[in-house]
């Protein structure tokens, strides 16, 4: 008993301090060549979107709002593949089944 309760509380202070570390983190989706960018923090949030000037005509907008969608779907991908991984190797080296 004493042992998962140590356990426990090895994986809440290793949660804390992966929450910390993707906190830091930054992932940049592009697209059109990198004319549209979107940087995520490793929580998912917003910290940049980058439009080329190039783009910015009112007969592009719906392209561009397309793109941008794009953009950020990249962004948040590299971000959830990064949290995934760095679980993983957290939560796989406790040894605690079904995690």
């Amino acid at each position: 008993m004493f042992d998962k309760a140590k356990k426990m509380w090895e994986l809440q202070g290793k949660a804390k301090k992966l929450q910390r570390e993707l906190r830091d983190m930054r992932f940049t989706g592009e697209e059109l060549g990198g004319k549209v960018k979107v940087t995520l923090s490793g929580e998912q949030k917003v910290l940049a979107i980058e439009i080329d000037d190039s783009l910015i005509n009112v007969e592009e907008k719906e392209g561009l709002i397309k793109f941008l969608g794009q953009a950020f779907t990249s962004a948040a991908k590299k971000s959830q593949q990064a949290a995934a991984n760095r679980t993983k190797e957290i939560v796989g080296g406790l040894g605690i089944p079904g995690l």
